[in-house]
């Protein structure tokens, strides 16, 4: 592991008085030298930024603090009124995860999240590093943070040339070297800003830095290529049809609730066929219509990535009165009002635009993607 080119107190002391300069206003944080934030914002805030950017963050915190201003109301409420309130903000195992852990704190714990990182990693859906990040910002414990943009600064800062995700042990080892008993909250936040604002992925402004005389990849003109990733296997591509099936007399679509486990569990999605490797022809995915009427296949396709795989999306039109969408399973509602992720959101996005281009077919049952 590289060894520190600079003490560690002498590195928080630049980074903090950087941050009390520097720092960002977000609606989750206190300001730098005050009382820390409730746990409870911490919490969903760190949650809600895995893998996720604050500009998105920003509405869902403030519409989940309206909606639950605790985390005994966030416990009382519904998982489906929970995983509503979530979408399109993607990741959707986090939501499950929210609301378990919601209901362990206001049950288990009366409210009050455990003041230790080892105490906050026992509740469900609290990994390493979202249980040091509550520790340090909400308790002022000194835990080692290290989120995407804290391994950017410390990967330049010490040149660590390991590869990510192999060079997480290193990394993890130096953000313990550097953060502070004083302010730890402060130093981690300050980290995290550090890299979102001035030592970015492209272009990072080394001249306004605070840690430029002691970055070692500054030195060696290596900064910018900092952090190494290790190359990507290509990401699988899998095959559905939608079937975007509208009520005649006022233009609502068909929804239904995805079983509550495995991916997007317990949202709304839109009724299609199973996601395979290969391509499906119209006739094969009628089988999985969820109603017999006239079918229709739309012109224009979409796409949606996942982690893991990319997802391409072709479309089926269909109608039934009113009478007979009464009878089907699922529920009704207008396109523009539906809560859904962002793969849903895309599916009825060629509904407006799409074109028909081929001939009737009747087939069609019940079956579930």
């Amino acid at each position: 592991m590289p060894k520190a080119r600079t003490n560690p107190p002498e590195i928080a002391a630049l980074v903090l008085d950087w941050y009390d300069r520097h720092h960002r206003t977000l609606p989750w944080r206190s300001p730098p030298g005050t009382p820390p934030p409730a746990p409870y914002r911490v919490w969903l805030s760190e949650v809600m930024l895995q893998q996720t950017t604050v500009p998105a963050v920003k509405p869902y915190f403030e519409k989940f603090l309206t909606l639950w201003p605790s985390v005994h109301d966030l416990a009382n409420a519904p998982v489906e009124h929970v995983m509503e309130a979530w979408a399109g903000l993607g990741y959707y195992a986090r939501a499950r995860n929210l609301h378990k852990c919601a209901k362990a704190v206001s049950e288990q714990h009366g409210g009050i999240f455990p003041d230790s990182e080892a105490g906050l990693l026992e509740l469900p859906g609290i990994g390493p590093y979202t249980a040091a990040a509550i520790a340090a910002i909400a308790f002022d414990e000194p835990a080692a943070v290290l989120d995407g943009n804290i391994e950017r600064v410390l990967a330049r800062l010490f040149a660590v040339e390991t590869p990510l995700p192999q060079a997480r042990v290193e990394l993890r080892k130096l953000a313990a070297q550097v953060t502070p008993q004083h302010r730890p909250g402060d130093f981690a936040q300050a980290m995290m800003d550090l890299g979102a604002t001035v030592c970015t992925p492209k272009g990072p402004d080394c001249l306004l830095c605070p840690l430029q005389a002691r970055c070692a990849a500054f030195k060696r003109g290596i900064a910018e290529t900092l952090p190494r990733k290790a190359a990507k296997a290509a990401r699988p591509v899998r095959h559905t049809i939608a079937f975007l099936l509208q009520r005649a007399d006022d233009g609502a679509v068909l929804l239904r609730r995805r079983p509550p486990e495995g991916l997007l569990g317990g949202m709304l999605e839109v009724p299609s066929a199973p996601w395979r490797d290969t391509p499906w022809t119209s006739g094969d995915a009628l089988d999985h219509a969820p109603a017999q009427t006239d079918w229709l296949m739309l012109n224009g396709d979409a796409a949606h990535v996942f982690t893991h795989f990319e997802l391409r999306i072709g479309a089926m039109l269909g109608r039934v009165a009113a009478r007979e969408a009464a009878k089907l399973d699922g529920q009704w509602q207008q396109p523009q009002e539906a809560a859904l992720p962002t793969v849903m959101k895309k599916m009825l996005g060629l509904l407006p635009t799409a074109e028909i281009r081929s001939t009737k077919s009747r087939r069609g049952g019940r079956a579930r993607s």
